[in-house]
């Protein structure tokens, strides 16, 4: 049984997921948290979801946000109709391991299944390992090549996906 509460977010969680956010970034070198600079949508969380047709859920323990994960339709033509994207999925490090990211995509899934979205995508940050075995054992697959985002940072995303409707399985993208 989790010990934690998974409820849409509210604006005032803001400042909440971007302390989830600086501290995820500041375990790996060379990330670089400016929210000012990109990350402005954090001033009005749930409102910036629901302008794009999404949700963004948190995860609480005795009224401190220890995790989130947003999810809103995609508008990308190339995408199969219907296709939605995950983001924002952050979890505080003390609070990892106890199924909280686990909870907030099976909400997501759910939510995604319910709109009867074909796939579910996500990008993430190339250094994020742990994330990146996360999706795979939650059924994303990695396909296609990194991007650059050309932020702060000097990101470079993999592009994952998880099928959801009678579609195809995805082939995983080949290790260079």
């Amino acid at each position: 049984m989790n010990d934690f509460l998974i409820r849409p977010a509210t604006d005032a969680d803001g400042d909440a997921i971007a302390g989830l956010i600086a501290a995820a970034f500041a375990e790996y070198e060379g990330c670089v948290f400016d929210r000012a600079a990109e990350f402005p949508e954090l001033d009005a969380i749930a409102s910036h979801f629901a302008a794009r047709g999404g949700t963004i859920w948190v995860a609480e323990d005795g009224g401190t946000v220890i995790g989130s994960l947003g999810l809103f339709p995609m508008r990308d033509d190339a995408a199969p109709k219907g296709t939605m994207e995950v983001s924002k999925v952050y979890v505080a490090r003390a609070a990892r391991r106890r199924g909280v990211a686990r909870a907030l995509m099976a909400t997501a899934l759910a939510e995604a299944t319910a709109r009867d979205a074909p796939e579910v995508r996500l990008w993430t940050d190339s250094r994020f390992v742990d994330a990146h075995r996360f999706y795979e054992v939650s059924g994303f697959a990695r396909v296609g090549a990194a991007r650059e985002c050309h932020d702060l940072s000097a990101t470079w995303e993999y592009d994952y996906r998880c099928v959801l409707v009678g579609a195809v399985p995805l082939q995983p993208a080949m290790e260079s």
